[in-house]
């Protein structure tokens, strides 16, 4: 586990979770990003698990093994162990932890949320997977190129399966690009209907938003929104950064953090509330 911690910190400050995908690390990733800058400028501890190559060859979170994101087992309890070391030992508001993944790990984000849905105040998947997708490497690659029927039941059945007794759920952000050739845009949409069937959300809610670099589509229940899709047009597969050649030398470092017409971390903050701290 990597942890940021800004020299200026609230009393009770709020936790942010970051699960990179295959092939990047904290450190690339954080570079390229800029999380580590947002989280110095508005107060909030910084975590972000890391995959050893003795677990997986590329660097992928393991979200397509069963024994990998079983409750309190593998990797999933690893992170949530991470997690609850940052609460405990930096005094983190249990109610302002958020969590946001890309590529594997959006589609471990989406394990950790369905499991353990009552430990996050807000969730971003970027060109992730649906939770409970597939159960090996093979089917993994599969869903990803050309995604996959739903299970019976429909999609909200696996996540129901796991926190049978949950019925507040953290509102969720997913992100994906039109022309992303690794993870299909079909499964963004598998995504926003495994939460819409979770939240007992009708899916003609909907309220659509063309915008420059895409649309966006909002569901929302008592006047706060429950599951957003930013859909980019003709963004590939990456974290969305918008002007990223003009913000210094790390911005270059990591091949899956792409210039956009939004920015994601931008958003996230305006998303989950994390102004700038004045202490």
């Amino acid at each position: 586990m990597k942890l940021f911690l800004p020299k200026r910190l609230p009393a009770k400050p709020p936790l942010v979770v970051i699960l990179h995908g295959c092939r990047q690390t904290p450190e690339s990733f954080d570079a390229s990003s800029g999380f580590s800058r947002l989280a110095a400028q508005r107060g909030f501890v910084l975590l972000y698990p890391q995959q050893k190559n003795a677990n997986n060859a590329h660097g992928c979170f393991n979200w397509f093994r069963p024994s990998a994101v079983a409750r309190d087992r593998g990797e999933l309890m690893s992170v949530r162990q991470m997690i609850e070391h940052a609460i405990d030992r930096h005094r983190i508001d249990r109610t302002r932890v958020y969590i946001a993944g890309l590529s594997a790990g959006g589609a471990m984000t989406s394990a950790l949320i369905a499991t353990y849905p009552g430990l996050f105040a807000g969730v971003a998947i970027v060109a992730g997977m649906p939770f409970g997708t597939a159960r090996d490497a093979v089917s993994a690659l599969r869903a990803m190129k050309s995604g996959t029927a739903p299970p019976p039941g429909g999609w909200g059945s696996p996540v129901k399966a796991v926190s049978p007794a949950q019925s507040v759920w953290p509102p969720v952000s997913i992100w994906q690009g039109t022309e992303d050739r690794v993870v299909k845009s079909v499964n963004a949409k598998a995504c926003v209907a495994q939460w819409l069937e979770v939240g007992g959300i009708p899916e003609e809610m909907r309220r659509t938003v063309v915008r420059p670099w895409g649309t966006l589509v909002r569901w929302e229940q008592d006047g706060r929104f429950r599951v957003l899709l930013y859909m980019l047009q003709g963004f590939g597969h990456g974290l969305p950064v918008r002007d990223l050649g003009k913000k210094g030398r790390g911005r270059k470092l990591d091949p899956y953090v792409l210039d956009a017409g939004i920015s994601a971390p931008a958003e996230l903050m305006r998303l989950w509330g994390l102004k700038r701290f004045v202490p």
